[in-house]
């Protein structure tokens, strides 16, 4: 394989919106939340059961949350759960007229 047979494609900053998942920035928004809860257990070194104890959130959410297993979730249950390990969320919406969908490109 050649450097000419290789096509670089930028993405959009959001893989699920690349992909054609639907509801692609909620699915981000929840994503990047979890990142952050993750990041916090594992800085905390925490497990799903210390994070129990801790916050009073069920493991069981921990340890969805840690397997990105995030459709049981809202934005604002895991923004409820940042603000129970002692963080601030701060939220900025954006509202633009949607672009013409473009067909997935995969490199």
């Amino acid at each position: 394989m050649s450097k000419d047979d290789i096509e670089l494609v930028r993405g959009s900053g959001n893989v699920f919106r690349d992909f054609g998942q639907p509801d692609a920035d909620l699915k981000q928004a929840k994503a990047i939340l979890a990142a952050k809860i993750i990041g916090i257990m594992d800085a905390r070194k925490l497990t799903a059961r210390g994070a129990e104890k801790a916050t009073g959130t069920p493991h069981a959410d921990f340890s969805r949350i840690r397997n990105a297993k995030l459709d049981r979730f809202t934005l604002d249950r895991l923004i409820t759960v940042l603000g129970k390990l002692d963080q601030d969320v701060e939220v900025s919406v954006q509202v633009l007229p949607r672009r013409a969908a473009a067909a997935p490109a995969l490199v």
